[in-house]
């Protein structure tokens, strides 16, 4: 896929246990540890940052070589902007770099990349890059590769509501109200199915403002591994333990989420 290198054995073990009739359709990842794993290191944090910048291609890589449908990796919350001028700048060239290098990798292997966060509020260059990438790749028809920026699962909710009640809200609400479907279609992620599989790095156990109303059903897989550290096999290791679950939503009967099913 976008690299091409020998695979691990250990790494080849987990991959022939996935059922890829099982898979979850969607993924959504919290990548978390970057400064942790530089200051371990002694390393200044945009090394942290840089080192993740190598799992997001291995996962980007392993998900789309699977099958997965939809994989959305969380890169910078409405709350980043509290952390140092300096590192949020760094952040932001990081990512043009990114967009700038992989682009073309990531079109050649019918990957859609998309965004979801308030982008209109970040520096020009940075829109345009992924205006750049958003275009380059909106034919493709293979995995839908979102990332979110400058997002927060509240401020979604909020610019939900107000669009809802900018198209004609208030009449809903007196023909007998608002839906969960029609609240949905609001939604960043309108039209892509609610995440299966929420996986968090670097051992946190919080959710931390990511997709509130999307992961109402997720499962959650929670690994002490650092985001830099991430690879396929943790990503295999995930997937795993997602189809050994035994999923009710609410009810008694449990059953497994099929490729493209709910």
């Amino acid at each position: 896929m976008l690299r091409s290198h020998r695979m691990p054995k250990k790494t080849q073990s987990l991959l022939g246990q996935i059922d890829r009739a099982a898979l979850p359709v969607h993924i959504a990842i919290i990548m978390d540890g970057n400064g942790r794993w530089a200051r371990k290191r002694g390393l200044p944090r945009v090394a942290g940052h840089r080192a993740g910048i190598n799992a997001v291609r291995e996962v980007v890589e392993g998900s789309a070589e699977l099958g997965v449908s939809v994989l959305t990796l969380y890169a910078f919350s409405v709350e980043n902007w509290k952390r140092p001028q300096s590192e949020v700048r760094m952040l932001m060239k990081l990512l043009k770099e990114y967009l700038h290098k992989e682009i073309e990798a990531i079109h050649g292997n019918n990957i859609q990349f998309r965004t979801i966060g308030r982008i209109d509020e970040l520096d020009s260059s940075v829109q345009i890059e992924i205006e750049k990438a958003i275009a380059r790749t909106s034919q493709n028809t293979g995995m839908i590769f979102n990332v979110a920026l400058n997002y927060g699962g509240r401020a979604e909710i909020v610019d939900a509501v107000n669009r809802l009640l900018r198209n004609g809200g208030p009449t809903a609400f007196q023909a007998g109200g608002v839906t969960e479907k029609d609240f949905a279609a609001y939604l960043y992620t309108a039209g892509l199915p609610d995440p299966d599989l929420l996986i968090r790095t670097s051992g946190e156990l919080r959710i931390s403002n990511f997709l509130l109303w999307q992961i109402a059903y997720a499962e959650i897989w929670v690994t002490e591994t650092l985001w830099p550290d991430f690879g396929k096999q943790h990503l295999y290791d995930a997937i795993i333990a997602f189809q050994k679950r035994e999923r009710r939503y609410g009810g008694l009967s449990p059953r497994l989420v099929r490729t493209g099913t709910k």
